[in-house]
């Protein structure tokens, strides 16, 4: 099995709703996000999947935050911005793009800052 990763990066404010502490207040981050692929094989040139693909479709999709109040983005104006939703969202939205016979989205980690982290897996 092989595994790549890409990170890329976007800043945005967002709050929690129904949070009891300040993260209900609208605040920001500057964003993290690491998409891990898994395939099986490699094509004829040695390559699981172009890094190049990877980082275009998962800089493209965080585009649509940057810069953003996610909040006021589907589909976080129906469920709460949280790490977790939004590292569930980026898997799922990836994964419909890029998943083949050979590779897939394996993991999708999305930071808050240093010390947070929140992981999305099937």
């Amino acid at each position: 099995m092989y595994e790549i990763k890409v990170i890329s990066t976007f800043s945005a404010a967002h709050s929690l709703r129904n949070y009891p502490g300040n993260c209900k207040n609208i605040h920001g981050h500057n964003w993290k996000i690491e998409v891990v692929m898994q395939s099986r094989n490699l094509d004829d040139i040695g390559m699981s999947m172009d890094f190049r693909r990877l980082k275009q479709e998962t800089q493209g999709l965080l585009d649509t935050l940057d810069h953003t109040y996610i909040n006021e983005n589907p589909p976080f104006n129906s469920i709460n911005p949280t790490a977790e939703n939004m590292a569930r969202w980026v898997y799922e939205t990836l994964s419909k793009k890029l998943n083949d016979q050979n590779a897939r989205v394996s993991r999708v980690n999305v930071w808050e800052n240093e010390n947070s982290l929140a992981s999305y897996f099937e």
